[in-house]
């Protein structure tokens, strides 16, 4: 389960990331598919949300025990 969380906080991390660098920077979408979990006019909250879900989900599985 912890590599599954590691996996899916990875993702989240860099598809928020990459939201944000592409709204501000106008370049191209690297994860084009987190356009669609992002509501419309509220681009930068949304890929800000999914950068820290995306920390909180990869925090357990970078713990050790």
């Amino acid at each position: 389960m912890k590599n599954v969380l590691g996996y899916l906080g990875f993702v989240l991390i860099l598809g928020g990331a990459s939201g944000l660098l592409a709204g501000h920077l106008g370049g191209f979408r690297l994860f084009g598919f987190v356009r669609f979990l992002v509501p419309s006019g509220h681009e930068t909250a949304g890929y800000a949300a999914l950068l820290v879900l995306g920390v909180v989900l990869a925090i357990p599985s970078a713990r050790k025990g």
